[in-house]
């Protein structure tokens, strides 16, 4: 197990197996929204799960992700003592085309930096 026995490496669902009303309750949430528009943003694997700009506490910031990677938005690994994201866009967008296109619209019109 080496240096990561102290946590499981995390379980992801592939788009493909995802039920749209899974893939809409995730984007439901508004910190679940933040954390996909900031990956949006980045660069595949350049986020660690402590660098988002969200306010929940690490419980529960765990818990949005988990919810991500079951709804397919996400893909997640271990490097060193860090947890690294990736937006699983290409996946995501030829299961649900479209979708997180209009989210991220949705969140800019809004007034907020966005795509």
């Amino acid at each position: 197990m080496g240096n990561r026995s102290h946590r499981s490496a995390p379980h992801h669902t592939h788009p493909d197996d995802v039920p749209v009303q899974t893939a809409l309750a995730a984007l439901a949430d508004p910190v679940r929204l933040q954390l996909v528009r900031e990956l949006a943003t980045a660069a595949d694997w350049e986020h660690a799960c402590g660098t988002f700009d969200v306010p929940v506490g690490k419980a529960a910031l765990s818990h949005h992700f988990s919810v991500l990677r079951a709804a397919g938005l996400i893909e997640q690994r271990d490097l060193g003592p860090k947890r690294v994201n990736r937006l699983r866009r290409p996946e995501f967008d030829q299961r649900f085309p479209g979708l997180l296109d209009l989210v991220l619209r949705e969140r800019s019109q809004n007034g907020e930096a966005g795509r």
